[in-house]
């Protein structure tokens, strides 16, 4: 009895003390579920030696999830997938970028296309005003006063053989005659009077005979007359609006005589030479043979001899000289002091700021420097190392004359490249060193010509005018003796 008492005691004493120690819980569990939770201190153990259950479980995958997705936003661990955020947001910066490239490309060719015509604007505008200044001159500038015809003389027709045919009244000879036999005449022309050698001078001056004609258009003499454009072939695309074209007087194998060499010269990257075997295949649009060229080309003043290409390099005042049958560039030389890139081009643009050419006496070019000031400077190269051996410094503007080309030695100045009759306006003889004016018509049939040169191998003048390839015949006057 007193055993069975001192149990029920302990056991009221236990549980007590359990009481203090138990706590119960109420909450959902994952699915939503309400769950009772009742739990026990341990009387012995201070702690477990495993943690663990379903709430931390939980909370730690949820917290391994969110890793996962931080790794992922920052760049940092596995790469990302395809059509993840990350992926997309690095497609449209690719996308962004591209097109930034773009318009700062587009822009830079606006930026040098605003350029071109601003020079373009400025030097219209310098030639307007000193085509405003000579005409204030030329209407400042009084009239010189007319001269009588002189009449006839019957006293020097009789004593001067031949010098009636040679005296009018509208020849330079009878306004020489009546100055210098007025009574009180004190020009210089008085001089004259009275002297007994003067009507024998005279008739010497009309027995002058005036230059001939070459009919076999052979040798050399000063230019006559130039025939009407014939047109051989019309370029295929926007790249032969301008361009040049040549034929080498002296070739070299493998090409042979009737060889035709071309250039269209629009583009940002122009380095096509094509070949052609005659005229016909280049009437045809059939060439044999095309070349690209180690250097670009700047515009059209290029020239063909001795086997050898001769050009500008881009955005340079470097001549190359490129070897038709090696491939390959055999010389090049800076020309010295030259201008180059829109500095001293003709009148219709293009970079035309270097001229090559060749005539019976060689290769020259033609060109100005700041030193002459805008006037055309032109130069005899050496055709195997490009080396300058004499200049010659013109009294005439680059600016102002539309194209020019050599022949005979000399230089030939075409007024207009647009104006459908104009005129071979200008020659300088290279062997006096003098200079004239002349009025030759010359037919621009397409009306925009980039390019006129004279061909010795047919002895014709090669134009490019407005996509068209076209000749002119020509006629050359005698020199005395010849």
């Amino acid at each position: 009895m007193f055993l069975f008492l001192s149990l029920c005691v302990c056991a009221l004493l236990l549980r007590g003390d359990a009481q203090d120690r138990a706590a119960l819980w109420r909450g959902n569990d994952r699915s939503g579920r309400c769950q009772y939770t009742f739990t026990v201190a341990s009387p012995s153990e201070a702690s477990c030696a495993q943690t663990g259950g379903p709430e931390l479980e939980g909370l730690k995958a949820r917290l391994s999830m969110l890793e996962v997705l931080v790794s992922r936003l920052t760049g940092s661990g596995d790469p990302v997938a395809a059509g993840s955020p990350r992926a997309a947001g690095a497609a449209a910066a690719s996308e962004v970028q591209a097109a930034l490239n773009q318009a700062v490309g587009e822009r830079d060719l606006l930026r040098g296309e605003k350029r071109r015509l601003e020079q373009e604007l400025e030097r219209l505008q310098r030639r307007t005003e000193e085509m405003r200044r000579e005409t204030e001159r030329l209407k400042s500038r009084p009239c010189p006063p007319l001269t009588p015809a002189l009449p006839p003389n019957p006293a020097l027709r009789g004593g001067g053989g031949g010098l009636a045919a040679g005296v009018s009244g509208s020849s330079p000879m009878s306004h020489l005659m009546g100055r210098s036999n007025r009574q009180g005449d004190s020009s210089t022309d008085s001089a004259w009077h009275g002297s007994p050698g003067f009507h024998e001078l005279k008739a010497k001056v009309t027995e002058v005979p005036a230059p001939e004609i070459s009919q076999d258009n052979t040798g050399c003499g000063e230019l006559v007359s130039i025939g009407e454009p014939v047109t051989h072939r019309k370029a295929d695309s926007i790249e032969g609006k301008y361009g040049v074209w040549m034929q080498d007087p002296e070739p070299v194998s493998p090409y042979g005589p009737d060889t035709i060499w071309r250039i269209d010269t629009i583009g940002a990257d122009v380095r096509k030479l094509f070949g052609y075997d005659d005229m016909e295949q280049l009437s045809k649009g059939f060439p044999s043979k095309v070349l690209l060229l180690p250097e670009q080309v700047e515009s059209t003043g290029a020239a063909v001899y001795r086997g050898s290409l001769y050009y500008q390099r881009r955005l340079s005042r470097t001549l190359i000289r490129y070897d038709l049958a090696s491939e390959s560039v055999a010389a090049r030389r800076d020309l010295p002091h030259a201008g180059y890139h829109g500095q001293f081009p003709y009148s219709w643009g293009g970079y035309t700021d270097i001229d090559l050419s060749v005539d019976e006496q060689g290769l020259w070019a033609v060109y100005s420097t700041s030193k002459a000031r805008g006037a055309i400077v032109i130069s005899k190269l050496d055709p195997h190392n490009l080396e300058v051996k004499r200049s010659w410094e013109t009294s005439i503007r680059k600016a102002s004359v539309a194209n020019s080309f050599m022949l005979c030695g000399r230089l030939y100045t075409v007024a207009s490249y647009s104006a459908p009759d104009t005129l071979v306006n200008y020659v300088y003889d290279t062997e006096t060193s003098q200079g004239k004016a002349l009025r030759i018509p010359l037919r621009n049939k397409h009306r925009y010509n980039s390019m006129i040169d004279y061909n010795l191998a047919q002895r014709k003048l090669f134009a490019w005018d407005n996509y068209h390839m076209v000749s002119y015949d020509i006629r050359l006057g005698r020199k005395q003796g010849n």
